[in-house]
């Protein structure tokens, strides 16, 4: 039987996932608000009838004098941590996207390797909430939010297989329990055949780790060698250019500029995914 948390413990947590600077706006509140009611006096003699509100103000003037210290030093503790952990997020992603190794995402832990995927989803301007239930697959590893809709990511560290339509169908499963718009798959690996095709249509995008790499690399700065791969495939007869903006409407990656060829657009220059073909998102120029 799992142990339940106290409620100390539950509000270290808490204050740990949010912006460092709230728990310390907390901690101050909390000490200006329980300071004056704790210094109260008790009354020596209470009036008949008087005995239990005598007893139960001597109960919250003794949860206000604890509370002044105890509270604060609970919240300042989980700021401590939420910006040790904002710094550490911050420092994967300058790390594995400075492209100095083969393989950086085999390089990290599972725990890390959340902490990295909710950065990357971070600058991509999503509201994201870490799932700390415990274990290297608690089901739902985080939970976004954007422009009032909730989104659902599962987090997969692996590299010695693939990532099966099982994990797919299940993500699909909470999502419709929860009411999400829509889910992620990420994984540091590859998936199957059958889990990208399960997918479609069922509003879950599936993130492999040479993509996830692009991303990382992308939110750093640094161009990726996909990008480069991609320039070099372009034929010369069709002038091309990347730039850090705009990015993929559907992915996220960085985009080349192409000349349509046929159409009603032929032509006329627009942005296209490094990823084409396996990611049609385009942009229009102009």
């Amino acid at each position: 039987m799992a142990r339940r948390n106290g409620i100390a413990e539950d509000l270290f947590k808490i204050t740990a996932t949010l912006p460092w600077w709230v728990g310390i706006a907390l901690a101050v509140a909390v000490y200006v608000l329980l300071q004056p009611y704790a210094v109260l006096e008790t009354p020596i003699q209470a009036a008949p009838g008087q005995i239990s509100r005598v007893v139960a103000g001597q109960m919250g003037r003794t949860f206000a004098y604890y509370g002044q210290y105890i509270l604060p030093l609970l919240f300042l503790s989980g700021a401590l941590a939420s910006f040790f952990k904002q710094r550490k997020r911050k420092n994967l992603v300058r790390t594995l996207g400075s492209g100095r190794t083969d393989n950086p995402l085999h390089d990290i832990n599972w725990k890390d390797f959340e902490l990295l995927v909710g950065e990357v989803f971070r600058m991509r301007g999503f509201t994201v909430v870490e799932n700390d239930s415990g274990g290297a697959d608690g089901g739902i590893d985080l939970v976004l939010k954007k422009d009032g809709e909730v989104f659902l990511v599962q987090c997969k560290q692996w590299h010695a297989y693939k990532v099966s339509v099982n994990i797919v169908r299940e993500l699909l499963g909470v999502m419709v329990t929860k009411g999400a718009a829509g889910g992620f798959v990420v994984t540091s690996g590859i998936f199957t055949a059958e889990a990208q095709s399960f997918a479609k249509g069922q509003n879950i995008e599936l993130i492999d780790g040479s993509r996830l790499t692009a991303m990382i690399e992308k939110a750093h700065g640094v161009t990726s060698s996909k990008v480069d791969r991609a320039i070099k495939n372009v034929p010369e007869s069709i002038p091309s250019t990347v730039t850090a903006e705009p990015i993929c409407p559907q992915c996220g990656n960085a985009m080349v500029k192409r000349v349509a060829r046929k159409g009603a657009n032929s032509g006329k220059n627009f942005w296209s995914c490094i990823e084409f073909p396996r990611c049609r998102g385009v942009r229009t120029i102009g």
